[in-house]
């Protein structure tokens, strides 16, 4: 359990502090990994929030990576498409649902998915996927997949964005290549840089709010804020409220 987390080192930085502007709040959600019960008490933490202390606009971001590790990746998706039927949300697409997405065109990406939590998902949906499929099973795995995927789910995995900007912070999955303009971020380093980014000791254009990178506790450093705290294997999902210059952990 000690080599899943990676070990936090403060970065000196010297960087403003964003500020939202009044009346808007933020709660961004760490990465989930299939976790139905966290992400239901997460958004239960954000009803009572908003019930006690009620925001003119709140929006809600999940950071990626809601699929595989956990046991109901299809639980966690149909749960996020019906709360944002009445909420303003936005799901972002991370490494793990890009994998999806690649299994349906190539079954072969199965090899590399499987051991990263790929067989929980293909069961969440109804599948029952040998541990080890010749590659004619992971063709077949592919089409059983698309076909099992509830009305909404494939329009969903297809239609994540990759960032998001909102004032003085910038989301994505995994983070940015450092020197690069935000609007010229590649989606590979938006999905899947770490050391370099993680790394940096500079500032950036915007503080970068992201997940990917489990951590024992989360990262609120002057340049980037870290909310991935390993949900599927410690059973804690971080939520951060951001409102004006505060950011407050749920």
């Amino acid at each position: 359990m000690v080599s899943f987390f990676r070990k936090s080192v403060p970065a000196p930085v010297v960087a403003r502090q964003p500020r939202l502007p009044a009346g808007l709040r933020v709660y961004a959600i760490g990465d989930v990994h299939g976790r139905l019960d966290l992400l239901d008490e997460a958004f239960g933490k954000i009803d009572r929030t908003e019930l006690e202390r009620p925001s003119e606009r709140n929006l809600t971001i999940l950071l990626g990576d809601m699929i595989d590790r956990g046991p109901d990746s299809q639980g966690v998706v149909s749960h996020i498409l019906t709360r944002s039927k009445r909420r303003w949300m936005l799901a972002m697409r991370g490494n793990h649902e890009q994998y999806l997405l690649d299994f349906l065109d190539d079954p072969d990406i199965l090899e590399e998915w499987g051991p990263l939590g790929a067989f929980n998902t293909l069961l969440s949906y109804g599948l029952k996927p040998n541990r080890a499929p010749t590659p004619e099973q992971r063709r077949q795995l592919s089409q059983d997949l698309r076909a099992a995927l509830p009305p909404g789910h494939l329009d969903f995995y297809q239609n994540l964005p990759i960032s998001f900007s909102c004032h003085g912070y910038f989301f994505a999955h995994a983070g940015i290549r450092p020197g690069v303009a935000l609007d010229q971020q590649s989606p590979e380093d938006l999905l899947w840089i770490r050391d370099e980014f993680l790394g940096h000791r500079g500032p950036f254009e915007r503080v970068v709010v992201h997940g990917h990178t489990p951590v024992v506790v989360p990262e609120l450093l002057p340049h980037r804020i870290n909310l991935d705290t390993g949900a599927y294997a410690t059973g804690r999902l971080t939520c951060a409220l951001l409102e004006g210059d505060d950011v407050v952990l749920l």
